[in-house]
């Protein structure tokens, strides 16, 4: 049996106040994101932002982590909300918090310094995610070349996250075999966020676009294999390395550029764009919920953006 090669040293990586603890507590802070957090999102994001926080600290003369006081983490918020949004202060404040709640239980500080910190009030009534109308969305899709695998590959990402609200995420966690025939249909099997298992029928637009990748690419018989994939370098072929995000993004802005596309888009404005068209068409918010696979219709209407419509035309009424 082959032995496991060892990891370099903890400190290497670790906040300063962390490096210089004892080992009980430098094994509870990694275990804080190793066994406490099981979403890699959340866990790059309170990684980057408790580490900003310490760093802070260790700035200001704090010897450990057992000096850290609510002043201190007071003081960091107020700083930091003068040059960070409202939702970015919460999410580090709640970030320090957690990791403190965890300290605590396992004994390295005797209290929480960041329980009794108050974050800045934030209240989201309309969502911030540019979206396309779906003239734009169709124009986007018509317009990829599709006689190429890179071209076949971006048409069935974009169309998947339109017509099934799928979040980048998840798209790009899909492999072959969750893509399947279900009563004579082709389906999706989405794998979101907390570790839940979503399906849903394609649209037959999506059932086309899918189907064409798959065949076109010929992927259907390596199931296990990532559904959206790199293209290999020198060769315009698919890779078996799963497409990054960060490389999602630049195609969607390279196509709508290409499309004639101003509006600045990402990865999470077909989401928006597809529950909006949905909505327009009559659907009910409830069953969009249920598509999106969001636990509470309140977190839907962040993405329904009708309203934007009556805006301008109110907007027209101004005649100078």
């Amino acid at each position: 049996m082959n032995s496991l090669s060892p990891l370099p040293s903890p400190k290497l990586a670790l906040p300063t106040l962390i490096a210089s603890a004892d080992d009980r507590a430098q094994l509870r802070f990694l275990e804080f994101f190793a066994a406490n957090i099981r979403n890699s999102n959340t866990r790059r994001a309170y990684a980057g932002g408790i580490g900003e926080f310490l760093g802070w600290c260790a700035h200001r003369g704090l010897a450990s982590i057992a000096a850290v006081q609510p002043l201190h983490v007071a003081a960091y918020i107020e700083e930091l909300g003068q040059v960070r949004s409202a939702p970015t202060v919460k999410q580090r404040l709640a970030a320090i918090r957690h990791l403190f709640d965890w300290l605590v239980i396992g004994q390295v500080v005797p209290g929480n310094p960041a329980g009794s910190v108050r974050g800045p009030s934030h209240s989201v009534k309309r969502g911030k995610t540019p979206v396309l109308t779906p003239e734009e969305a169709r124009r986007l899709l018509d317009s990829i070349d599709v006689t190429t695998p890179a071209g076949l590959r971006d048409r069935a990402l974009i169309g998947l996250m339109v017509y099934s609200f799928a979040r980048i995420g998840a798209a790009l966690a899909m492999r072959v075999e969750d893509v399947f025939v279900q009563n004579r249909r082709l389906w999706v099997r989405l794998h979101e966020k907390g570790g839940k298992r979503h399906e849903m029928p394609c649209h037959h637009n999506l059932e086309e676009y899918l189907s064409s990748y798959l065949d076109g690419c010929a992927l259907r018989e390596d199931r296990k294999g990532p559904l959206f994939r790199t293209i290999a370098r020198g060769t315009k072929r698919l890779s078996g390395t799963s497409l990054p995000q960060a490389n999602a993004f630049e195609m969607v802005r390279r196509r709508a550029t290409a499309a004639g596309i101003e509006t600045a888009i990402g990865n999470h404005s077909f989401r928006a764009t597809g529950i909006t068209a949905y909505l327009k068409n009559g659907g009910s918010l409830e069953r969009a919920a249920a598509m999106a696979n969001h636990s509470s219709t309140r977190t839907t209407q962040l993405y329904d953006r009708r309203s934007d419509e009556v805006t301008l035309d109110e907007v027209e009424r101004v005649l100078i």
